[in-house]
């Protein structure tokens, strides 16, 4: 590994020197801060330090082990065998995490990008956080979770427009083939304000700034990702990200994953050319047909020489447009330069000729008000008739989706189309190369077509030799100028005749007569031509029809589409686009055929691009494996508003004899009111498909029907099908997961939505179940946050009646937690409502709990409360979260005035039940809580509440021996002080009689204990499952309670513990002051000796702080074993059991079963203390003590045992020590400390 070098100050030019003042009007031009100023000789001297290590200007350094030439660094080329030369150059040598070169990934810094600014608004290095989940970026782009790097602009301006500046370390010798890549995600309210945050990349090169790329006009929050080509650069040159961002916007924009591809120039060497091949002076080949062409691909300028070039005749629109003549009329091509036009977005933000803002090209502007057939024309003189004549040229289209240019050549007045570009092709210039073979004299015709916000310009048109002027008077005359087309502006022509409004094609619904507006849409045979696919490549790949010259070939017969070679300067996947398509139905899939014969390097994609939200959505993937693979494949499109279109990407070696192509295309199920068979039926166990439900296709982050894949079983039969989703999946970035219905007819009376979820992990998200109203906001019917165990819970939601409206359900899984897994099964829709909710958070309502009276119970959060309240609920641990509230002071409830708050009939379903809830008290007069439990008309009190220690949520319960319906009801009685409030919150209703406080078998749930779910503690959940084996969560194979794998406990797989958190920490609910109590517990640990810097430890919490009184340190599994903890506190506290490490990685499990909180007897006088470890091997022990009592009368036996047992630790070392229970004899007390003993190993000497 390199040294790290020490930073030495920049050796810069004095303020106010003219070096530091050279490019001051420069700045202000591209709105550059005037402070520092970007300066040829102040901003690229480096200085070299004596450890050969270059100070760049930006304070960052490159650590040049081989002591390379200053010259060599930050070149985009390996030159020290560690490419230690190219570490800190605005990238670094490469992504341990993405596996690609040349690459910022932020985990490991700031790669020598350096923030700028000059105000408070900057770019700093930072992380999102799960504490303020929903206001920023919610992961960052390269590991997909909170524990992820990017740069990130704070501190944005409240009252004037500012600007953040980001500037990359000194680069050199940029290849024409240079393409850069980075994701940005821009997030805040400010985003649907008219005037949005604009980000720009810019290259600052020469004396001067240019622009490279600009964020677009509209897009919603997420990922987005920009590619931005620089071009040739043979000088020193830096980049520079900036946000702009008017007053009160409030945006936040992270940037991430910087990757720099093809940027390094090829290396000298001397190579054997082929036949349509010529040399570089550095000794490698080219095509021949990329001689002249006005790029410098050879890296030295030899294939672009003056001499060699002379016969080329070049058009750079530099002085005048030569000898081409632009046609009259309206629109027009207009020779302009990037500085006259601005920044809008579209338009060229520099000449192709010298990459500069000054030159000149050619463009014609968005012109809405012309109809959609009058194209600008642009002429050549009149030429010979040749089959040698070439035309080379770079276009620019960037804006729009519609705009085109074409290329013909005419003959007699008949126009012959050679070459047509459609769509955006993004912020570049583009080569174009077409041949013209005629045997008549003919003009060369280049027509430019704009859509809306689009623009369309040429530049450097380069003829070849073969292309001779006619010296005698022209015969060929050029088409008259076409006027405006016979439809207006925004609409388009049927074949038939007639127009129609533009959104009306392409919306999987005939509107023309002949149906004409759906042919050309990409559903096609390709036998007639492309069938409305336009190729977009900008790279030495491109998409073309070709017919099929094998017979034999099975998937593609007759015309297809194919990737050919194209003409680009680039080196990129070559790409294909649908036109503007939509809206399309949830329903909606493309099919087609495919064919790829590639190495592993070659792919084929299908990719969705959402022009509403400016996000690319990864459909449909197929790798090259060496050999050949195709068929037909079903491409879920999903629901989309319009518009958007359908991306086809694809990338193979055609030198080395691979091929890439699809055919038959078409798209079904796609209007947007296609309703599937089977979409009414809610009910679905998933056994045989999705029934009425669907995959929301709008993100990548998604719901997968599957069995299990180690997260355990389905619930209809334990080896069927249910729906998971899992945050963890590679590549989901998206922030939620939608399962939907399609839509509903409406319904006139309530129905009940019932089903079975899972929600576990460490540090598991939301699940909410929603209903989408036609017309109206969605609202939460249910929700649940946070692990609730391996296991499956029920859960229902009251679908309310309707009205007229049809109306969808959706189940949605937010990625606020990235550690874990939901699940989903055995749906069912039932008419009438569904009864008393057996848990409720009141996140998403009061679940059906009545308030009576006129000062009565409110339900609201902290955030949004107009009463006093507690500060953050139980639930959530947030001042978002909700809980039931009710005001006791004088002027809210006098004193001796109630109010109440009843649920709804709770139907028996056990012999007892166990009602248990969380409550919390003001300090000062509170008033009187009241539980009551009414059966038959018959009110009981069950629990009086009139004090309370600390102002935390305390746990209550009480055991209802049912012998019907029955209803809680809890009553507020008011006091009469100035203010106060009762505050009720997480009821939960489950069977069986409730235990005693911090007491807990785990068998049914886990009996108030709990982990925090506060994101600020960094720490991870306890998890709740059976013995049944997990691969995703490793825990015992059977539990303490019954010793069998059916059995329940809690666990925690520390193998999560790192940077994410340290911690795992389990809580007892608050318990009363305690003078003589015994906690007693079992635990079963399985961490590697090598690994013991992990530990398991009891804590006791309250007002007084925190301490341990129990550790045991990490070690391998020796089956369930006891602990044993006297409790002393002098106030109210809380017990803590917590797994934490100074180190990490460290594989291993914890778990934890039968913990018995006692009071009053302290832990020796306790006749509860379990008297035998209960292991794996359990059964062979009881085996053990039954022969030791059958030969008990046998001394010598006796003895042998005796000694056996000692060995094993189950008999105390001295009398002194018999009282300690057998399975705790490595346990000492001493006062209300615990220490532990190591436990010998098998072979240890007593």
């Amino acid at each position: 590994m390199p040294l790290r070098a020490q930073r030495i100050p920049q050796q810069g030019p004095k303020p106010g020197s003219p070096d530091e003042c050279h490019l001051q009007d420069t700045c202000a031009l591209c709105h550059l801060p005037r402070a520092p100023c970007p300066d040829p000789r102040g901003l690229f001297s480096p200085v070299v330090s004596p450890i050969a290590g270059t100070i760049l200007p930006s304070g960052s350094m490159v650590v040049n082990s081989c002591r390379s030439a200053a010259e060599q660094l930050c070149n985009f080329i390996c030159d020290c065998s560690n490419c230690s030369d190219e570490n800190q150059c605005g990238y670094l040598r490469g992504s341990a995490v993405l596996g690609t070169p040349f690459t910022c990934d932020f985990e490991e810094g700031d790669c020598g990008w350096q923030d700028v600014s000059t105000s408070a608004y900057r770019w700093v290095r930072g992380r999102a956080s799960l504490a303020t989940w929903g206001t920023g970026p919610h992961s960052d782009h390269t590991v997909g979770t909170d524990l992820g790097w990017f740069m990130v602009t704070v501190s944005p301006p409240a009252k004037t427009m500012a600007t953040a500046w980001l500037r990359s370390p000194v680069m050199r010798e940029a290849a024409a083939t240079c393409e850069i890549r980075a994701w940005y995600h821009l997030s805040g309210s400010g985003l649907n304000q008219t005037e949005r945050p604009l980000l720009r990349l810019a290259m600052a090169y020469k004396d001067e700034v240019v622009g490279l790329w600009q964020s677009p006009e509209r897009g919603g929050e997420g990922w987005h990702q920009l590619v931005a080509y620089p071009g040739r650069i043979a000088e020193r040159f830096q980049l520079i990200f900036s946000l702009t961002q008017p007053p009160t916007c409030g945006a936040e924009l992270a940037l991430d994953d910087i990757v720099f591809r093809n940027c390094g120039l090829q290396e000298p060497g001397q190579q054997v050319c082929g036949a349509e091949e010529s040399r570089c002076s550095r000794g490698f080949c080219l095509a021949q047909h990329r001689f002249c062409d006005g790029t410098d691909d050879c890296g030295d300028g030899s294939d672009e020489d003056a001499t060699w070039c002379k016969s080329f005749t070049l058009c750079s629109f530099e002085q005048n447009l030569c000898s081409w003549e632009v046609a009259a009329g309206q629109p027009a091509w207009e020779r302009n330069t990037s500085l006259n036009l601005g920044t809008a977005y579209g338009i060229p933000t520099r000449d192709h000729s010298n990459n500069s803002r000054a030159g000149f090209f050619l463009h014609v502007g968005s012109t809405s008000a012309m109809g959609a057939s009058s194209p600008a024309r642009l002429s050549s003189p009149t030429f010979q008739a040749t089959n040698s004549c070439s035309l080379v040229l770079y276009c620019h289209l960037h804006g729009s989706a519609t705009s085109s240019l074409s290329i013909s050549y005419v003959t007699n007045s008949t126009k012959h189309l050679v070459r047509e570009r459609t769509g955006d092709l993004g912020s570049c210039w583009v080569r174009e190369r077409v041949d013209f073979n005629t045997t008549e004299s003919f003009k060369v015709l280049i027509e430019g077509v704009t859509g809306s916000m689009g623009t369309v310009a040429i530049d450097d048109l380069i003829l070849s030799p073969g292309c001779v002027q006619e010296q005698e008077k022209p015969l060929t005359t050029l088409l008259n100028q076409v006027g405006a087309g016979p439809c207006a502006a925004e609409e388009v022509a049927c074949d038939s005749g007639g127009c129609i409004a533009t959104e009306l094609a392409c919306d999987f619904a005939e509107t023309c007569a002949d149906g004409s507006d759906e042919k050309r849409c990409g559903a096609t045979t390709f036998e007639a031509g492309a069938g409305g696919w336009h190729d977009v490549s900008v790279g030495q790949l491109r998409w073309g029809v070709q017919r099929a010259t094998e017979p034999a070939d099975t998937v593609l017969i007759g015309a297809f589409l194919a990737l050919q070679a194209g003409e680009g300067q680039m080196v990129a996947a070559a790409r294909a686009r649908t036109p503007l398509l939509g809206p399309s139905g949830p329903a909606c899939a493309m099919e087609m055929s495919y064919r790829i014969h590639s190495s592993p390097q070659g792919f084929l994609t299908i990719s969705v691009v959402d022009h509403t939200t400016g996000i690319t959505h990864l459909a449909w993937h197929m790798q090259g494996h060496g050999g050949t693979a195709g068929g037909r494949v079903h491409v879920p499109l999903g629901e989309r508003t319009r518009p958007f279109q359908v991306e086809l990407l694809g990338l193979v070696d055609l030198q080395d004899s691979a091929s890439a192509a699809i055919d038959n295309v078409t798209f079904v199920q796609c209007h947007l009111d296609m309703v599937p068979p089977g979409a009414t039926a809610l009910s679905c166990n998933f056994e045989r498909g999705m029934c009425g439900w669907y995959q929301d296709q709008s993100s990548d982050f998604k719901w997968v029907r599957g069995t299990g894949q180690g997260q355990g079983s389905d619930h209809t039969t334990g080896l069927g099908y249910f729906m998971a989703v899992d945050p963890t999946a590679p590549w989901s970035r998206g922030q939620r997961a939608q399962l939907v219905t399609y839509r509903q007819e409406p319904i006139a009376a309530p129905h009940c939505l019932s089903f079975w979820y899972r929600l576990a992990g460490p540090q598991i998200g939301t699940l909410n179940l929603k209903l989408q109203l036609e017309g109206v906001e969605e609202t939460v019917l249910w929700t649940r946050r946070g692990t609730q165990g391996s296991v499956w819970h029920r859960g229902w939601a009251t679908l309310p009646a309707t009205g007229r409206r049809q109306y969808r359900v959706a189940f949605e899984a937010l990625r606020d937690g990235f550690l874990g897994d939901m699940a989903l099964d055995d749906l069912a829709l039932t008419a009438g409502p569904c009864g008393a909710e057996l848990s409720c958070s009141f996140e998403a309502g009061a679940c059906g709990l009545a308030a009576s009276g006129q000062r009565t119970w409110l339900r609201q959060s902290n955030g949004t409360g107009t009463t006093a309240g507690p500060p953050a609920d139980h639930t959530t641990g947030t001042a978002t979260g909700h809980y039931m509230v009710v005001s006791t002071g004088r002027d809210s409830l006098p004193a001796g005035h109630a109010a109440a708050l009843t649920s709804q009939p709770y139907r028996p379903s056990a012999p007892a039940q166990c009602l248990a809830f969380w409550y919390q008290l003001s300090g000062r007069t509170p008033g009187f809580l009241g539980v009551f439990v009414e059966q038959s008309g018959v009110r009981r009190k069950v629990m009086g509440i009139s004090t309370m220690e600390g102002d935390a949520w305390h746990r209550g319960h009480v055991t209802v021996r049912p012998d019907g319906d029955w209803q809680a009801i809890f009553e507020a009685v008011g006091a009469g002080g100035n203010h106060g409030y009762i505050a009720l919150d997480d009821l939960h209703v489950s069977d069986g009689a409730c235990p005693e406080p911090a007491s807990c078998d785990f068998e049914r749930d886990m009996c108030g204990w709990s982990s925090p779910l506060d994101p600020h503690l960094h720490s991870f959940a306890w998890g709740w499952k059976s013995g049944v084996p997990l691969a995703k969560y490793p825990s015992p194979e059977q539990d303490h309670t019954l010793g069998t794998r059916n059995g329940h406990y809690v666990h925690f797989d520390t193998s999560v513990l790192g940077p994410g958190g340290t911690t795992a920490r389990l809580e007892s609910q608050h318990l009363p002051a305690a003078a003589d109590s015994c906690l007693q517990f079992w635990y079963h640990m399985d961490i590697p000796e090598h690994l013991s810097c992990g530990e398991l430890r009891v804590m006791l919490h309250s007002v007084a702080g925190q301490r341990t009184v129990w550790t045991m340190v990490g070690h391998r599994s020796q089956g369930w074993r006891g602990g044993v903890v006297p409790v002393r506190s002098p106030s109210e506290f809380q017990i803590i059991f917590e797994v934490t490490t100074r180190r990490w990685p460290i594989e291993g499990t914890v778990a934890l079963d039968d913990i018995v909180y006692s009071t009053g007897r302290g832990c020796h006088s306790s006749q509860e203390v379990p008297m035998e470890e209960k292991s794996s091997g359990s059964f062979v022990a009881e085996v053990v003590l039954g022969l030791l009592l059958a030969v008990i009368t046998l001394a010598l036996v006796a003895a042998g045992g005796w000694y056996w047992l000692k060995r094993r630790g189950l008999v105390s070392a001295t009398p002194a020590e018999s009282n300690t229970p057998q399975g705790f004899d490595n346990i000492t007390f001493r006062d209300d400390k615990v220490i532990i003993s190591p436990v010998p190993k098998e072979g240890d000497e007593n």
